[in-house]
């Protein structure tokens, strides 16, 4: 994650919301701390542990206690009797930490009362298939970048004049740095592979979606639309004698279900030019992992789900409808004469 908005994390972080989508190769480690002034009925500081953007610690200054928000983080204590302790005094002193930098923020933004808030984001992500490895040092104030770490350069950088004060500190600060980058890019993600470890039954679960077609009215898109799929990190697009097409499509966002699956769908604009014998060309394809256990749906109109009827039909049913209703009057009439 090379960029990110403050503005996003301080909103999933202050509203407890779990994105609950895990990545399908790239492996995430996030923490985020947020410490508040002015916000009522809510704690001081919040600080929540996410993998693969699934929530599974938290810590809040009303509880004052590290806690798992997954079944599968008690696990961690067979093999680390005191991590829950540890943790707790981690975020005690963080939440120390952060009241201070609320009070600097103001004083660098010449502020007094109101709210204010001051966040961090770090965390790792790493690639289970190229082996590749990144991480992130990040700080907001009052929901804007403040300054951020460049795991690359090993320096700091500083989007607005209040934070160049704190980049020239902690830029000269060697040996914290190469301490900053050892935990991002080693310990990181050793506690990243064991979390992974210890939740590989949710976390690693693949679930194939049912795809169907959908059409409004005759002259609408044609949707192609998947459902049921796990994790979120799946793709969806039309292809035409094999080449996929980029024109007249139009690409819908995942959605969450309710049952913690995912959903997604692809419009096709079918022009009225298209003959009815070269739908067939046209198929869907679904891929989970960016290219493996692809479902390839090839296009039939028979298949196509819709809330209208083709003219034709409705007249053959009218049609048919009459001639009942004929025979009955006249079987009627005659009764009645008879």
């Amino acid at each position: 994650m090379s960029e990110f908005s403050m503005k996003t994390l301080m909103f999933l972080a202050l509203l407890g919301i779990s994105l609950q989508g895990a990545a399908a190769v790239t492996h995430s480690l996030k923490y985020f701390y947020t410490a508040s002034s002015g916000v009522p009925n809510f704690p001081e500081f919040v600080s929540v542990g996410l993998v693969d953007d699934v929530q599974m610690f938290h810590y809040d200054s009303n509880t004052r206690r590290a806690e798992p928000k997954q079944d599968w983080m008690s696990r961690v204590t067979a093999d680390d009797p005191q991590y829950w302790e540890r943790e707790t005094e981690v975020s005690v002193r963080a939440q120390r930490t952060f009241k201070t930098n609320i009070e600097t923020g103001k004083q660098r933004f010449n502020q007094t009362g109101g709210v204010h808030i001051v966040q961090l984001m770090y965390g790792c992500e790493w690639d289970d298939d190229t082996g590749e490895v990144n991480g992130y040092d990040q700080y907001g104030y009052d929901g804007e970048d403040f300054i951020a770490f460049d795991l690359k350069t090993g320096t700091y950088i500083a989007p607005v004049p209040q934070a160049v004060i704190t980049k020239h500190k902690w830029d000269n600060d060697r040996a914290q740095i190469a301490q900053t980058k050892n935990y991002l890019t080693q310990e990181c993600i050793d506690w990243l592979k064991k979390y992974l470890d210890y939740g590989r039954s949710s976390l690693l679960r693949t679930e194939l979606p049912s795809v169907s077609f959908l059409q409004k009215t005759s002259s609408s898109p044609v949707s192609c639309h998947a459902t049921g799929f796990y994790p979120d990190s799946a793709i969806l697009f039309w292809r035409k004698d094999g080449e996929e097409l980029h024109e007249d499509v139009d690409h819908g966002e995942i959605l969450l279900n309710h049952d913690g699956s995912f959903q997604m769908s692809v419009d096709l604009k079918l022009h009225s030019s298209v003959p009815p014998e070269d739908w067939r060309r046209y198929d869907c394809v679904f891929q989970l992992y960016g290219g493996k256990n692809d479902i390839v749906t090839k296009l039939d109109k028979a298949e196509i789900r819709t809330n209208w009827e083709d003219p034709i039909y409705i007249t053959i049913k009218i049609t048919a409808r009459v001639v009942v209703l004929a025979v009955v009057l006249i079987g009627a009439i005659g009764f009645i004469v008879y």
